[in-house]
């Protein structure tokens, strides 16, 4: 019987993400060709399915990853226009520094620069609580973000990209910016240690703003 539950379940969210095709494939004429979003939807299903604890909302979020990954190849393909830099980060899970680096950005760029966050290794779990903690102690809200494998086209589109703790696992394009910050894993630290790396990450930022998008 849960074979047949599995069944549907998967049929169903088939069902989901081919309409998800169809929305975006729409949003993109002209700029991706349909089954290229095809692709580019399904295998965001299949990327974070891997990783996914639970699994209620994934066409959902692939739909969002989606979305994300097709304006970055629309970017880099120079068919759709970069309004401000692109920063992107990338630590291993995607569960900690790299969202924390990517929520205090998009709080005090206010629209300067637009941001993305990535994992080599993403974590199924989320954002780490303690993450999401001393963010909204500093007022700083994640929202709704989750944790999402890199991919090619996110690191083509990007303006500079910055590692923290994931090796070489971020291919070299010419012509971008890339940075390596050395930051402990807030995994592995109790809360005090969580706004140690907090602090240091805004200090990072701040500094990354002044060169990339000097506040008018």
């Amino acid at each position: 019987m849960s074979g047949v539950h599995g069944q549907d379940a998967l049929l169903s969210a088939d069902a989901v993400l081919h309409r998800a095709a169809e929305r975006l494939a729409h949003r993109f004429d002209g700029m991706v060709n349909p089954e290229t979003v095809d692709r580019v939807v399904f295998e965001s299903y299949a990327a974070l399915g891997r990783t996914a604890v639970v699994k209620t909302h994934l066409p959902s979020l692939a739909e969002r990853f989606a979305l994300d990954r097709l304006t970055a190849l629309a970017q880099s393909k120079g068919v759709l226009a970069k309004p401000v830099p692109e920063v992107l980060y990338v630590c291993v899970q995607n569960s900690g520094r790299s969202q924390m680096a990517a929520a205090l950005t998009r709080h005090l760029a206010k629209g300067r620069v637009h941001v993305r966050s990535a994992g080599s290794n993403p974590s199924g779990a989320g954002i780490l609580p303690a993450v999401v903690t001393v963010l909204e102690e500093i007022g700083v809200e994640v929202g709704e973000e989750f944790p999402k494998p890199l991919t090619d086209d996110v690191v083509r589109a990007a303006d500079a990209v910055v590692t923290m703790g994931c090796g070489d696992a971020c291919p070299l394009y010419p012509g971008k910016r890339y940075l390596d910050w050395h930051l402990a894993d807030p995994a592995e630290l109790d809360i005090d240690g969580v706004r140690a790396v907090r602090d240091e990450i805004r200090a990072h930022v701040e500094e990354l703003l002044s060169e990339v998008s000097p506040a008018a």
